[in-house]
């Protein structure tokens, strides 16, 4: 993902680099998972994280989501709070964060230099996840946060993220995602997210398929670490508008500012992670949680960025993803009528995905993921929406017709062919790679710019 911010170099020695450039440098390409150079590298920068109170959050989809819900409750509570999450969104620095502020060009210029400088006295270098870690670690100690809410990059227990030792863990639902990795069954990829849990630190698990279920409650037993599952019978939500107001325990008809029908249960896990953290020295009040879950944002995660049409970006980038968007979808709009402007990795399960939000469908406009070289090519993706429409042929009548399917040749052209498309009173959906935000709401704010200079 090019992030167009990036920071002017000091001329000679220490700064003489992008330090940007030089946190990505081979990205998610190069995945070499495993401890060890991490471990080193903190150890060569004098074990930062041994200074922090860490919440660490795996899982396959909605991680990013409970990290903000941690996050907020902790800075509500009056706690200086570090928040690391992956991939950014609209710029590099939102992945490193204090108190949901970014990271300065200057603080990661700094950082980043005391990451280099380590690293390139090491025999083996670090992957680029490997090296945002550390910088975002050495951070978070030398601003002396309170706590700091830890999101895993890839899997969980050779991530480079899993050198800590956490006051809580915290697991969002798991499902096949990154199987070349983490394993082709749920299982197998239980085993990795459930790697992070260590010997007696709290855990609070999401709901999950029964296989995952199993293999994280042996992982806990094994680790004697007290498990705990939200009481997902008490959770009480409703619709207002498109989002959700929730009550749990004593939590109590909190409007949250993040919609998606999926959010009540990541609040409801956010809760319990409070209150393991209360056992751990925290003083976290119930009014601190409320204004903490009714606080907390998280971008590019079913978010209504406009209402004239009404328009939603959302980063549903895999099957699970996509079936939670679509839960949403039809909660908020029954009668369907979507229009979506759509791009996917090839990696990924899309013909699933397409099969998911079909039957919402009146049009696609589908375009290439840019500057990824695991993108599905646009014309690929129409052609798999068309063999899908085709096989569902008996679902559609002469009132209802089937979706059309338009190869666009950027995330622009897309996104206001979808706008364009829904019309004023209709509604446009953005979605199936994180990799194309950054596009999309570039797209979007240009639109709603030009409308209103009409």
């Amino acid at each position: 993902m090019a992030d167009s911010n990036a920071t002017p170099t000091e001329s000679g020695g220490r700064y003489d680099f992008d330090p940007k450039e030089y946190l990505q440098q081979g990205a998610w390409r190069d995945v070499r998972l495993g401890l060890h150079r991490t471990e080193e590298l903190l150890e060569r920068l004098g074990r930062p994280q041994d200074s922090l109170k860490i919440v660490h959050v795996a899982g396959t989809n909605g991680k990013g989501s409970t990290c903000a819900f941690i996050a907020s409750i902790l800075q509500e509570a009056g706690y200086k709070t570090g928040l690391f999450t992956s991939p950014y969104i609209l710029r590099f620095n939102e992945r490193i964060q204090i108190d949901r502020r970014d990271i300065s060009d200057e603080d990661l210029l700094e950082v980043a230099a005391d990451v280099r400088e380590q690293a390139l006295a090491m025999d083996e270098q670090p992957t680029a996840f490997e090296l945002i870690t550390a910088a975002a670690l050495l951070h978070f100690a030398q601003q002396e946060c309170d706590a700091v809410v830890l999101e895993v990059g890839l899997g969980g227990r050779l991530d480079s993220t899993n050198v800590v030792t956490p006051e809580v863990c915290a697991i969002a639902p798991i499902s096949l995602d990154h199987t070349h990795v983490l394993g082709d069954t749920v299982e197998k990829i239980a085993y990795e997210k459930a790697g992070i849990i260590k010997p007696g630190v709290p855990v609070v698990s999401n709901r999950q398929p029964a296989d995952a279920r199993r293999v994280i409650e042996q992982a806990a037993a094994a680790a004697g670490a007290p498990l705990t599952y939200p009481d997902f019978s008490a959770l009480e939500s409703h619709v207002e508008g498109l989002h959700q107001v929730v009550s749990y325990g004593d939590t109590r008809n909190v409007a949250l500012r993040m919609a998606g029908v999926y959010q009540p249960d990541n609040a409801a896990v956010a809760v319990e992670v409070a209150k393991a953290l209360r056992t751990r020295g925290f003083a976290i009040s119930d009014d601190a949680i409320a204004r903490g879950l009714a606080a907390a944002h998280w971008q590019g995660r079913f978010e209504v960025v406009d209402d004239r049409p009404t328009t939603i970006v959302d980063g549903g980038h895999n099957e699970q993803g996509a079936a939670a968007l679509a839960s949403s979808l039809r909660a908020y709009f029954p009668e369907g009528g979507v229009v979506f402007a759509m791009s996917v990795l090839r990696d990924k399960n899309y013909r699933a995905m397409i099969e998911d939000v079909l039957p919402l469908a009146r049009a696609f406009y589908c375009f290439e993921p840019p500057d990824n070289e695991r993108a599905l090519a646009a014309d690929d993706l129409v052609d798999a929406i068309r063999a899908a429409a085709a096989e569902r042929a008996n679902d559609f009548s002469a009132c209802v017709a089937a979706p059309q399917a338009v190869a666009c040749s950027t995330p622009r052209e897309a996104v206001l062919a979808a706008r364009a498309a829904a019309g004023e009173d209709g509604v446009a959906c953005c979605f199936g790679s994180l990799y194309s935000i950054q596009e999309i709401m570039a797209a979007i704010e240009e639109d709603k710019r030009a409308a209103s200079a009409e």
